[in-house]
């Protein structure tokens, strides 16, 4: 079963308000076979003390928190973590939005059925408390590079990568702003094909101080 694990890479910096209803989402997934690296990294706030109170209270030893000893910034943070995954799929969460429970599961699904190398899903814009707006994004069937040039419908939150067809290196992402959209530009422009679920499955948490 191991192949079947699912690896959940989150930067967390000045997420106290959100990391523990974040990591709630997670481990109410339907599909269970998972592991959630949480990056730390160096926040001014009480995020390692609220995540490490989180695991030692739940026991749950599917949630590891990395640290390191300087603000590496979102990419690198991601970057360093995704050489930890031990899945064979990864998927990545923003430190404040929210996954429906069943968003693992239809989402490894649809990727199975596809074949696919990288897939997104449809989601709804929330507002700071998690509470859905009602704007919902909806999303192509597929995304080729040209296509993707010129529509930024694929969100972090919603993607899932199969690391049997892309390698870690292909998953760096790099060091420069919209290191997110890059990443997608650069995987698409090496001729994938992103598979788009029409399905809204994620909650992007527009905070006051988001990104």
């Amino acid at each position: 079963m191991e192949q079947e694990l699912i690896s959940i890479v989150v930067p967390v910096y000045r997420a106290e308000r959100y990391i523990e209803e974040t990591m709630d989402c997670v481990r109410a997934q339907t599909y269970p076979h998972w592991e959630l690296l949480l990056v730390e990294d160096c926040g001014p706030d009480r995020s390692r003390e609220i995540i490490e109170q989180y695991i030692q209270r739940s026991g749950d030893t599917r949630i590891r928190m990395l640290t390191y000893s300087t603000n590496l910034g979102a990419a690198r943070a991601r970057n360093l973590v995704v050489n930890e995954a031990k899945g064979r799929y990864l998927a990545y969460l923003d430190a404040d939005d929210l996954w429906t429970p069943d968003k693992l599961e239809k989402e490894l699904a649809f990727l199975k059925e596809k074949q696919a190398a990288f897939v997104f899903t449809g989601y709804e814009f929330a507002d700071e408390n998690g509470k859905g707006t009602g704007k919902i994004v909806r999303v192509p069937a597929t995304i080729t590079y040209k296509e993707a040039l010129k529509n930024t419908t694929i969100f972090t939150s919603t993607v899932m990568f199969d690391m049997e067809q892309l390698s870690k290196e292909q998953l760096q992402m790099p060091q420069i702003k919209s290191e997110d959209t890059a990443l997608w530009w650069r995987i698409l422009r090496e001729g994938y094909v992103a598979c788009g679920l029409d399905q809204n499955l994620v909650k992007y948490r527009r905070a006051g101080k988001s990104l």
